[in-house]
């Protein structure tokens, strides 16, 4: 009896530890439903498809992430904490969850699932990023400077920007401005003086960013130093865990240790205050970087991404390209890095409108023209199309975002259509303002898909074409070659970005020269 007392102890005991895992779940997919997963890097995979799997624990899958699955006729799915899940024919197979599963019948529609999600899962904050985000453009130095960023080229980089007659906005200052990962102070080097330069970039109008990590360099003091403060996440041994990233093999800082959160916020506050520095680019912080090795507090690696991201909260002024479950927060979401083809160009859209359903409105479609800055080495082709329909895709986006300087690599045609659409984004400011105000309270996606809007009407698929809030449709042109396109216009009456109004409930075809976006008004 003794024994027996021993083993259902033992037994409840196991059954608390925080990586046990709970029940399965299987949820039959209804005909002619469709649903979509958090998994934002695979935006243009969805609706979900016969065979789709996915395993949450440990990963961002390099974006965005959060635990729910929402489908056209108002269901939903979410957990606490990740799961696996498979795609079958006719059902949804959810196992290994570190918390319970729960599935839920909200409504008839996507929207009623969404809402519903939003308002008991991750309710929107009431705060929102700052006006400028979303009214002006933001320029990475990353493109053009990558790991040789300076005083001399940051200052050249931003007047040209004014130079050219582009608005100034959001200047965020990339990797290796730092005298090493961790020691975050301008390197003397390439900074002789970077309060002078901080002052110049305001005088011209600019806000400053900062790109930071969660990463300290091993071979540095700052290491030593918190190394004897224990302030790094562990390995087996209970030494400092050597994780390899990007950039090389870092020890990772421990953001449950609340001495950890406390090192880091009091630089990235010396930073403000010494320099003037306005908010962050915090990068990294990816789940995958946290498996295997220990903690203060045991939680799951996906709760390490969590940690960094509500440093963010801190900071106003702040970026993240990896969160989870951060929904309804003010913080601002870009998409993974995209490569400088066409067929990258095609997945902003279906990427964007699976921000919006998964609670992270004030998003940025990654860098204009491409992220990846390999596409623009040496010699690398530039396609001058490419970057002014990457462009129009922004434009009436939440947010705008550029890296390359697209005066150095398009002639006097392509450029100036992309002024053209930088100055198209000034006509709509105030819209897309007022969207993000209430998307601040309200949850709702600032650029929503045509089946978020009209429901069951065999919109699923549309993901070239998106609207701007409930009552403005854009259409931009994705494919290489000026032509036309045809545009799925719902009932009503539209009144198009030439002056032209139709009558919808129907498709129709346009032509779409290089220096036109489509849009349409429903009046």
């Amino acid at each position: 009896m003794d024994k027996y007392l021993i083993f259902i102890l033992i037994f409840l005991l196991q059954k608390t530890n925080s990586q046990d895992l709970y029940e399965n779940l299987e949820v039959e997919i209804k005909k002619n439903v469709d649903w979509y997963a958090g998994i934002l890097i695979e935006g243009h995979k969805m609706p979900l498809k016969n065979g789709y799997e996915a395993q949450l624990y440990g990963t961002s899958y390099y974006n965005q992430l959060q635990p729910l699955l929402l489908s056209t006729s108002g269901e939903l799915v979410w957990s606490e904490e990740p799961f696996r899940f498979r795609v079958k024919k006719e059902k949804i197979l959810f196992d290994k969850s570190y918390a319970p599963l729960e599935y839920k019948k909200a409504g008839k529609s996507l929207r009623d699932a969404y809402l519903y999600a939003s308002e008991n899962f991750f309710p929107p904050s009431g705060k929102m990023p700052p006006d400028l985000f979303f009214s002006v453009p933001q320029y990475n130095t990353w493109i053009e400077l990558t790991y040789n960023q300076n005083q001399k080229d940051i200052l050249e980089y931003a007047k040209a920007i004014i130079d050219t007659g582009m608005p100034p906005g959001i200047i965020m200052i990339d990797d290796n401005w730092q005298e090493d990962y961790g020691k975050w102070n301008f390197h003397q080097g390439r900074f002789p003086n970077p309060k002078a330069m901080m002052k110049e970039l305001k005088e011209l109008g600019f806000k400053v960013m900062l790109w930071v990590c969660p990463f300290v360099s091993a071979d540095s003091d700052i290491y030593r130093e918190l190394e004897k403060k224990r302030l790094f996440m562990f390995d087996k041994t209970e030494k400092p865990a050597m994780v390899r990233w990007w950039n090389g093999v870092s020890a990772v800082l421990d953001l449950t240790n609340p001495e950890s959160e406390k090192w880091f916020k009091g630089v990235l506050n010396n930073l403000i205050n010494e320099f003037g520095v306005d908010g962050f680019k915090l990068d990294a912080g990816d789940g995958r970087f946290y498996k295997g090795i220990k903690s203060l507090k045991e939680v799951n690696p996906n709760t390490h991404t969590e940690l960094f991201a509500k440093i963010g909260l801190s900071y106003p002024y702040n970026e993240y390209r990896a969160t989870w479950k951060m929904g309804g927060q003010p913080l601002v979401q870009r998409l993974h890095d995209k490569s400088h083809d066409w067929e990258d160009l095609n997945k902003l859209i279906p990427h964007m409108l699976l921000e919006g359903i998964m609670g992270y409105p004030f998003s940025c479609p990654d860098m204009i023209g491409g992220g990846q800055f390999t596409s623009f080495l040496d010699d690398a082709p530039i396609d001058q199309e490419l970057v002014v329909r990457s462009t129009q895709v922004h434009a009436l986006m939440p947010m705008m975002q550029f890296s390359v300087a697209p005066w150095r690599i398009l002639d006097e045609r392509h450029f100036k259509a992309v002024l053209d659409a930088v100055n198209l984004r000034n006509k709509f400011k105030e819209t897309i303002l007022n969207l993000a105000k209430k998307a601040s309270t309200t949850g709702e996606p600032i650029v929503r898909s045509m089946e978020y809007v009209y429901p069951h009407k065999g919109y699923v698929e549309i993901t070239d074409q998106f609207m701007l809030g409930n009552n403005i449709l854009v259409a931009p042109f994705l494919s290489k070659g000026e032509g036309s396109r045809k545009v799925i216009l719902p009932k009503g009456t539209w009144k198009s970005d030439a002056g032209k109004v139709y009558k919808g409930g129907k498709s129709i075809t346009i032509d779409v020269p290089l220096t036109r976006l489509p849009y349409f008004i429903k009046e």
